[in-house]
């Protein structure tokens, strides 16, 4: 596909269109006794020139504004900065499994955030997104460094292998410290399910300069990410530093995976499902797959926190179980596909 072809055009607007839509279905759709009718009307009312009656109380004018429409806007951050940190990894260490949940990235900032909860004290909210970067940053930096040493000549199985490793020491050391902190016990379970209950325009203001940052340095690299798909020795004969370049796509990813599993909790499967799935529509060059990515990964989990928020209304399913409940299966899917690169 050639920059600026048709057909280029026409899959990003396609994406663009499914997003919109998306972030439409999750504004109009809910609990707590809105209409469609009655929030189209309101939202309508906002444009320049157009005065209309939505019918809405005060009350559930509050709820719209401040609840359902930040949650909605946070869903699309969360799961567009998952979706493109996850061809990111890909990309970066050459393996099609690789994702911020399965090389330990979320874990990683999991352990982080739980720490800064616990031990914080009345600080513990303000550092919970450095402390999430840093715990990721060191997850992903071992789960590397293990792969890298004990790889040997399959070293793209490895490093999954030593991901799901570390991450199983992270849960184990945030497990620890849970138990031993019964007051926070409840918040931190609910995070680890993955949640956008608590969303708020706070929450979209923490984590969008982080996310901002991410995914501009990552488009900025999306050609030298082609490059280095083809090997370390041809990049470098191009004239490209593959660890120096390694080394600042993982942590850009990590910053802004930390960012938002700091307040999303635990959502798995978003960064190896959406990347293999647009992939499979448009072919492995980055200059497409990372905006695309993260336009279908947003608007993946606007539609997957609306399932989790009315498949049980008045309960809420965490979200996390909805993108397990597709992401497995795939996952599956996608390890069969994969049999015959690693």
């Amino acid at each position: 596909m050639t920059r600026g072809s048709p057909r280029h055009a026409l899959v990003l607007g396609g994406a663009t269109l499914v997003l919109l839509l998306a972030l439409l279905a999750g504004t109009l759709v809910g609990p707590a006794g809105l209409t469609p009718r009655g929030v189209l009307l309101e939202l309508v009312g906002q444009l320049p020139f157009v005065h209309v009656d939505s019918g809405l109380t005060p009350r559930q004018q509050v709820i719209l504004w401040e609840i359902r429409i930040p949650r909605v806007a946070l869903g699309g951050i969360v799961g567009a900065m998952l979706a493109i940190a996850g061809a990111t990894y890909q990309g970066v260490f050459r393996n099609p499994l690789a994702d911020p949940y399965l090389l330990g990235v979320s874990s990683g900032a999991g352990l982080g955030a739980t720490l800064a909860i616990v031990l914080g004290g009345a600080a513990g909210s303000a550092m919970v997104p450095p402390a999430a970067f840093v715990g990721g940053m060191i997850a992903v930096m071992a789960t590397y460094a293990l792969g890298r040493g004990v790889g040997g000549g399959r070293t793209e199985v490895v490093i999954i292998l030593a991901g799901v490793a570390v991450a199983a020491f992270a849960s184990a050391v945030q497990t620890f410290f849970m138990q031993r902190n019964d007051e926070t016990l409840r918040q931190v379970y609910s995070w680890m399910l993955g949640r956008l209950t608590t969303s708020g325009w706070a929450e979209v203001r923490t984590v969008l300069p982080y996310v901002v940052v991410s995914v501009v340095v990552i488009a900025l690299h999306r050609r030298t990410l082609d490059v280095m798909s083809v090997g370390d020795v041809e990049a470098s004969t191009l004239g490209i530093a593959p660890a120096r370049v390694r080394l600042v796509l993982i942590s850009v990813a990590t910053l802004g995976t930390a960012a938002v599993v700091s307040v999303s909790g635990l959502i798995g499967f978003v960064g190896i499902v959406i990347p293999h799935a647009v992939r499979m529509v448009i072919g492995p060059g980055h200059r497409l797959l990372l905006p695309l990515s993260l336009l279908v990964g947003a608007a993946f989990l606007v539609l997957a926190d609306l399932v989790a928020r009315t498949a049980m209304s008045p309960g809420e399913l965490p979200i996390g179980v909805v993108t397990a409940a597709i992401g497995a299966p795939f996952f599956l899917f996608v390890l069969r596909r994969s049999r015959g690169i690693i």
